[in-house]
């Protein structure tokens, strides 16, 4: 996963839990995954949008 291995994503994981706290992470985790799921749903809408045009 991008050349990290498991010290690497601990070490990054210690870092954010000092930096914003234990009550604060599980709030960032549910922004980041509703923020790509949006994103995943414009592409949806878009390629949808293209498929119509080209049928019309």
């Amino acid at each position: 996963m991008f050349g990290l291995g498991t010290q690497e994503l601990l070490i990054i994981l210690l870092i954010a839990l000092v930096l914003f706290g234990a009550n604060r992470l599980p709030e960032i985790g549910a922004g980041l995954g509703k923020g790509i799921r949006a994103f995943k749903d414009s592409l949806k809408e878009e390629e949808t949008k293209e498929e119509i045009e080209k049928k019309a």
